[in-house]
Order: structure tokens, then sequence, then C-alpha cells
């Protein structure tokens, strides 16, 4: 049994230069800041990262810098899903010899089964390949096009991978949820992945969230955590509403990827433009973003 992750993990945001390459030298700062913020570890190369558009060395040399800042209390674990489960099992060959914490992948997207017990048995192939760490099925159907019963992965997923920890869950399906927390009396790793939903999850006994958001605003995402487990739920719902509105100042611009990675700007690291197809800001856009933020007055938000 692994020990299970508490608190908040930031999908960070993958640096680059202005011509596209990966600019590795902004992790140690990047690193430095989510500590300071007081959060649990990183998930690398996921949906925030752009780790789709890399190419596998890429996400090896950027696996191995942030497990240079890896800690007890500050865990790195690596999304190594692709289109091909030969190329995720290496990738998590990988992330085993260099010592990351954990990893995890989404589903086949290419071709996608129509089984979940396909599902599972691509998950093992690629757990298999780093059987020593903790690995975490991906959940996130808005883009995978994968959307089955996350009860069932665990069920399925617990007598098939040996090294099986859980789940990140990125859906809206609160009952799902519900009833993965509930199974072997809490046993799994349910990580919560959709930021919007933070209060709903929080109310539901979630204690361990993945999310983009978390890079610039997990003082007052912590905050929140604080004062619910205070029982002021005064400040959990004026919190929560800076929260919200924040986000949704955010995707107006292009979305939380584009518009997120803008806002890292605003914290002192500079995470450059996303790669194509996905849309570049324009000097007037990001100060647009940075004037409607601070309209919030909030000192918890970068």
């Amino acid at each position: 049994m692994f020990k299970k992750v508490k608190g908040l993990i930031a999908a960070p945001y993958t640096p680059m230069k202005n011509g596209g390459e990966i600019d590795l030298n902004k992790i140690s700062l990047y690193a430095e800041k989510l500590k300071k913020d007081s959060l649990s570890g990183v998930f690398i190369c996921g949906t925030t990262g752009e780790g789709m558009f890399l190419t596998s060395n890429e996400r090896k040399k950027i696996a191995e810098e942030w497990v240079k800042y890896q800690s007890d209390d500050f865990k790195i674990i690596v999304h190594v899903g692709t289109t091909s489960v030969v190329q995720s099992s290496d990738l998590a060959n990988h992330a085993q010899k260099i010592g990351a914490f954990g990893t995890s992948s989404i589903g086949p997207i290419f071709l996608k089964p129509n089984d979940i017990n396909d599902i599972v048995d691509f998950c093992k192939i690629i757990a298999e390949s780093a059987p020593e760490i903790p690995f975490y099925y991906y959940h996130i159907p808005s883009v995978t096009g994968l959307n089955f019963s996350m009860t069932e992965m665990i069920n399925f997923s617990k007598i098939k991978i040996q090294n099986f920890a859980g789940i990140k869950f990125t859906h809206n399906n609160l009952v799902d949820l519900k009833s993965c927390l509930k199974i072997d009396n809490g046993k799994w790793n349910i990580f919560f992945g959709q930021d919007e939903l933070f209060l709903s999850a929080l109310s539901l006994g979630v204690d361990s969230y993945v999310g983009s958001t978390y890079n610039y605003m997990g003082l007052l995402f912590n905050s929140i955590i604080d004062s619910y487990r205070n029982k002021k739920i005064d400040d959990v719902i004026s919190k929560s509403r800076v929260a919200l509105e924040s986000i949704s100042r955010v995707l107006k611009y292009h979305g939380a990827v584009v518009g997120g990675k803008q806002v890292m700007k605003l914290t002192g690291i500079d995470c450059g433009q996303c790669r194509s197809p996905l849309k570049k800001i324009s000097d007037r856009q990001r100060k647009e973003l940075e004037k409607s933020l601070r309209e919030l007055k909030s000192n918890l938000i970068f």
C-alpha cells in the first residue's frame, strides 16, 4: 500500500522560450514558489503542461529537472500518457529510474476502446514498466472522450494492476466521485482535478487535489481549506467566490492552459507562450488579464 498524497498539487505549465523550445532554467524558481505556497507537489507533463505537444525526450528532461526538487513533502508525479503504450511505458520506466514519486496516464485516445477492461489492460502495461512506484489513472473525459465509471475503474484496476494507487479525477460527475472515495474505506488516492468544483469536492471529503490554478492561487485554495476546517463558513464562501471569479476571468483568454500560462508571468515566472495549435496571447491581452485579476483585490492571487 502506497502512502496517500494529500493537499494541493499543481499541474505546472511547461516553461518555454520565445522560439518554442522548453526552458528548464525556470523550473528551480517554479518549484521554490510552489513550496513557499505550501503545495504538496506537482503533476507534470499533463494537460496543463502541454504534455501531448512535447517529445518523449523533452518530457524526460522536464521530469529530470523537476525531480531535483522532490522532497518528503513535495512529490513529483509524472504524467506519461501518449497514444502509444510502448512510448508511455518507456516514459514510466524513466520516471522510476530518476526517482519520481509516481506515474499517471490517460487512457488510449486514438482508436478508443469501448470496454473499460481494455483501458485497464492498457494501463497495466504502463504501470508494470514502473512497478516500484504508484500508478494513478488520469480520468479527463472532456479531453480523452473516455467516459467510463471510475468506480468500476478502481475495482478492476486494484485486481489487475499491482501498483495501482488511485485516480486523478477531472470530471464533474460528483456521484461517481463520492463512490470512489468510499471504496475500501477510502483506501485509494483520489486527486480531484476540476478546480471550479473545488468547494463541492471539499464538502464530499476530498483531501487531494491536482489543478492548474494552484500554480498561482495555491495560497487562496489553502486558505479555503483552512477556513472550512475551522468552520468559518462566511470566509469559505467569500474566498470561493474570488476563486471562481478568477477562474472565469482567466478562461476568457483562450482557456485555462493559454490564459493561465500568462498569469504565471505575474507571479514572476515567465513560462512563455503555448505551442501550436493553442492560441498566443498579445501583450495587450496579457495586460487586460492582469488588470481584470487585480480588480478582485485579493492578496491570495499570484
